[in-house]
């Protein structure tokens, strides 16, 4: 606030850092509107920058606020920078969609927050990786203990979104390295964290690993390249198959029915397609309905045959290597399965089989393809 009249003292204001200007004489009722949106400005950027620092779905540090503050404790403090990375949970968004993967982040952040403390910090740097920094650990017994009690108490929270008899063997694997053993500097540290963490998931995954150097020399070829396969073995075997039909998302199964299409059309043979509608009386839970049926089509069909879950009250089935006139035998197995659930009674179920010929040509079904049962 000045009584001058001339521009360059407003520049001179403006340019030391004033939010705004305003000459004497002054209007009262201006001066407090220019005050309080003022106030309310700084408000808006200080609710944005937070809003931009921290990642909503866990509530950590989002990826470029964490380093930041990473980088300043790595400086600063004794202890140890660790990356947490979430196995198999590529499994939980394939077979279980993206909205239970939230859950499952989210309850993965729960679990990490009541195991730290006030002077930890973690960041979301990933997908499913997370960065930490935990003061004054420096030796590798307190990292293997908070890892089995992460792990524990992770795959137990996650049973209420997964089922307690999930295949998937979601876990937690953790690398770490101690601050300042091996530096101050976090851009040379996390990659020291990353190669213990790659151990840690060649080594069986759900552990840990505390970098040391004279684990980290170089290895042959030969060497690097079975380590490469043995780890993407255990990636593609991660399902833990329980045995039965795969009931994947669409993504998943068009991909295998269409190069089950193009493996045919030079093998021959028969195969069959089937569609599943359920239409449950009045009241009746249709989501645990078709939970159910595809609990018991999985369980019945055989480990060659994949489902697709088109709609919350249809089933779409692709059973290979399949003759026409075994169809009732498969469906008498299904419907016999399914009288032991518990909706069984409570569920009409159509059904429409479409025999395919792979020799490119589609054999049509007689209109009267229908069954329906109670």
């Amino acid at each position: 606030m000045t009584g001058s009249d001339d521009s360059e003292t407003e520049r001179r204001g403006l340019e030391a850092g004033a939010s705004d200007f305003i000459r004497k004489p002054f209007n009262k009722d201006i001066l407090v509107r220019r005050i309080y949106n003022t106030i309310m400005n700084d408000k808006v950027i200080e609710t944005l920058r937070d809003e931009a620092s921290v990642d909503k779905l866990t509530g950590f540090w989002s990826r470029a606020a964490g380093i930041r503050r990473l980088s300043e404790l790595c400086k600063s403090c004794e202890g140890m920078l660790m990356i947490l990375d979430l196995d198999n949970f590529k499994l939980v968004n394939d077979l279980h969609g993206h909205d239970t993967g939230d859950r499952i982040l989210e309850t993965f952040a729960g679990v990490v927050r009541n195991n730290t403390r006030a002077n930890d910090v973690v960041a979301r740097i990933g997908g499913d990786e997370f960065a930490a920094f935990f003061c004054n650990m420096k030796e590798d017994a307190p990292l293997g203990a908070i890892t089995e009690r992460l792990n524990k108490q992770f795959v137990e929270a996650s049973a209420k979104y997964l089922g307690e008899d999930s295949d998937i063997p979601l876990g937690i694997s953790v690398g770490a390295v101690a601050v300042p053993a091996h530096g101050t500097n976090y851009e040379e540290l996390f990659p020291l964290a990353d190669s213990a963490l790659y151990r840690a998931k060649h080594n069986g995954k759900h552990g840990h690993v505390l970098y040391a150097e004279e684990n980290d020399l170089e290895i042959s070829r030969e060497e690097d390249l079975q380590t490469e396969m043995d780890r993407i073995t255990k990636i593609v075997e991660g399902r833990g198959d329980k045995g039965g039909a795969l009931l994947l998302g669409l993504d998943q199964f068009s991909a295998i029915y269409q190069f089950s299409q193009r493996h045919a059309a030079r093998k021959g043979g028969m195969s069959c397609k089937l569609l599943f509608n359920l239409s449950p009386e009045k009241g009746t839970d249709r989501k645990k309905v078709s939970e159910q049926f595809g609990e018991c089509l999985q369980k019945v069909l055989r480990r060659s045959d994949i489902i697709l879950n088109n709609k919350i009250n249809q089933y779409f089935l692709y059973l290979p290597d399949l003759a026409e006139e075994n169809v009732p035998v498969v469906l008498e197995r299904i419907m016999k399965a399914w009288e032991t659930y518990s909706f069984a009674g409570h569920v009409a179920i159509e059904h429409v089989v479409e025999p395919l010929s792979y020799e490119g040509r589609v054999v049509n079904r007689p209109a009267d393809s229908k069954d329906e049962r109670k």
